[in-house]
């Protein structure tokens, strides 16, 4: 299943759980500020290992790293992960 890192105060977040759930696309929404340290880590060195960013995404060990919200981006994203 999709993993969506987020923060309840990003509207990239919202927008992209807005996304998701308007393509009925299943996901787990990890509140990134509620987290363990080593899942902390993992968000950064994911997004190039100096701070979070969200929203981060991950599917199946593949990730996407946070960016603003861009439905076409997103999109094109999602398809290349197999979840579109």
């Amino acid at each position: 299943m999709l993993n969506l890192y987020a923060a309840k105060w990003c509207i990239h977040c919202k927008k992209t759980e807005e996304f998701l759930n308007k393509n009925k696309i299943e996901f787990n929404y990890i509140d990134i500020e509620a987290q363990a340290d080593d899942i902390v880590k993992k968000v950064i060195d994911v997004n190039g290992g100096f701070d979070w960013v969200v929203p981060t995404l991950e599917y199946k060990g593949f990730w996407r790293k946070g960016k603003i919200f861009n439905e076409e981006e997103l999109t094109g994203d999602l398809k290349k992960l197999g979840i579109l």
